[in-house]
């Protein structure tokens, strides 16, 4: 049997640039002196509050298609995206029928957004890939289904979608 569970965790970006190991200032010119400012000058804006500038971190291992289209799907039964965002990432009946869920609205909410929290994939045959996932929103969790085939351009494209009916909020 090929069932699998799975959620990628992420990992945690650093919260500071690497140091620089090396005290000694490299050879060569002196220190530059700031040029004397004269009483016209205007003194230079001040830097907004914005995101600090980190140095870049090591490669993350590519997101699984089980990971990407369950966040696509997602985004669109939820509300968030237009149906047709998903039209180029589907194949056969699968948009019709995403266009009906979407309708229907069923992992859409008042307050909380909705998160993938569980992901799980069946290996049918290979090339395609059934896929479940639990989605939560608040106090609430619904079920998601859908199947993935690997086309001749070696993309994967969803043939099947399915959402679970409204659950009770859990005691």
């Amino acid at each position: 049997m090929n069932k699998v569970m799975s959620r990628t965790v992420q990992p945690r970006p650093r919260h500071r640039p690497p140091t620089r190991h090396d005290t000694r200032r490299p050879g060569g010119a002196p220190p530059r002196k700031p040029p004397a400012r004269s009483a016209r000058d205007t003194p230079a804006p001040a830097r907004t509050a914005g995101p600090p500038l980190r140095a870049p971190e090591t490669a993350q291992p590519p997101q699984r298609p089980t990971d990407i289209f369950a966040d696509r799907l997602l985004a669109v039964l939820s509300g968030q995206r237009p149906v047709h965002w998903m039209l180029r990432h589907t194949a056969g009946r699968a948009y019709d029928d995403l266009a009906r869920l979407a309708e229907r609205g069923p992992l859409r909410t008042h307050g909380a957004r909705p998160v993938v929290r569980d992901i799980g994939y069946y290996v049918p045959c290979d090339g395609a890939l059934e896929v479940f996932a639990r989605i939560s929103a608040g106090s609430r969790l619904r079920a998601l289904a859908f199947r993935l085939e690997l086309g001749q351009d070696l993309r994967w494209r969803c043939t099947a979608v399915e959402a679970g009916a409204r659950s009770q909020p859990s005691p």
